[in-house]
Parts: structure tokens; C-alpha cells; sequence
């Protein structure tokens, strides 16, 4: 992939962002969900895709990656509601007629480079925190795990519009044009 078009998939990430998409919370659940369902329906895919890159059993598959990642999402589910609400906080004795709290808010837009060696779960994991956050991302697998890369791609590419979700495979060559990049996380 070529630095311009790395370039015009930030833009669009950066548009995408401003524009307040990612922001509501109820949003934010939807693309949970929308993540969760397809390794769940596609575990056997993942198995092989793992088994061609790794030589990992389905068995390891499952308990190393893609259970992981599900279990990762059913926890964010859990607790995004919470993690997102205004918190009240002490106010300084300056300002006493004010009222001060702490609203979390996310990054913008976010890189994940994952390694070869558990190429699911360090894409996948990293992209739940990422969206239940309410970011952006641009994912990039490793070249070293060609099978999986082809799978996220494939899976990722389907499910998520390329201004929220996109994925970058390739190697040397692509993973300097990101790091040229300027990214928010």
C-alpha cells in the first residue's frame, strides 16, 4: 500500500472521528456486538487460519485467541456504561461554587501493529478497547502471519466501514508509512 493511500485512509479516519460518530455510547455497544458475533460464527475459519501461520491446535486456537477475545468482548459489554458516565469530583476550595467532575473521552485515531505470534488476539483485543472507547483504528497484522491477515482483513473489511475500521496488511515497506503517520493512540 503506497504512503498516499495510508494518508487518505487517516483523513477519512480523522473525518470519521470529528464528525461524533464514534462518541455514543449505544454506538459503541453496536460495534461490540458487531465484532463479537462473526468469531463466534467464524471460529473454525480462525482455527485454520491459525493452524496454516502457527501450526496451533483448535483447541489452542480457541483458549490463546479466539475465546479470549470473545471473553474480552462480553467484559467490555458489561462494563462500557459504567466506565463512560461523568463522575463526580472533589471541587477546590477556589472554586467552591462550582461543580467539577471527570468525563472520560477517547483518543481519536488509533494504530495497532500486532506480532506474529498471537496474531488474533493482539489485533482483536487491542480493537475491542479501541472502539468500546469510541476511537478509531488502523489495524496492521503482521506480515509473518499471512493466513490470519487475510482472515481479519476479510472478516474486519466486511463488517466495519473503512473511515472506522481498516486494515493494513503488507510489510516493511507499509509499517514505515504508518509510522510516518501522525496518530492520536
Amino acid at each position: 500500500m503506497t504512503r498516499e493511500t495510508i494518508a487518505a485512509i487517516m483523513e477519512k479516519q480523522r473525518r470519521y472521528y470529528a464528525s461524533g460518530a464514534t462518541l455514543p455510547v449505544e454506538g459503541r455497544i453496536a460495534a461490540l456486538k458487531k465484532l463479537r458475533q462473526p468469531l463466534i460464527d467464524q471460529e473454525q475459519a480462525a482455527a485454520e487460519a491459525l493452524r496454516r501461520d502457527l501450526g496451533k491446535s483448535d483447541a489452542e486456537s480457541y483458549m490463546c485467541e479466539t475465546g479470549l477475545v470473545v471473553s474480552e468482548i462480553s467484559y467490555l459489554l458489561r462494563h462500557i456504561r459504567g466506565w463512560t458516565k461523568e463522575k463526580r469530583v472533589m471541587t477546590p476550595v477556589a472554586q467552591f461554587a462550582a461543580r467539577s467532575c471527570k468525563k472520560p473521552s477517547p483518543y481519536g485515531v488509533t494504530l495497532i501493529m500486532s506480532p506474529w505470534n498471537y496474531p488474533l488476539l493482539l489485533t482483536l483485543d487491542p480493537l475491542a478497547d479501541a472502539l468500546a472507547a469510541g476511537n478509531t483504528a488502523i489495524l496492521k497484522p503482521s506480515a509473518y502471519s499471512p493466513a490470519t491477515s487475510a482472515l481479519l482483513q476479510k472478516l474486519l473489511g466486511g463488517l466495519f466501514p473503512e473511515e472506522y475500521v481498516a486494515v493494513i496488511t503488507g510489510g516493511r515497506e507499509e509499517n514505515e508509512h504508518l509510522l510516518e503517520q501522525k496518530f492520536d493512540y
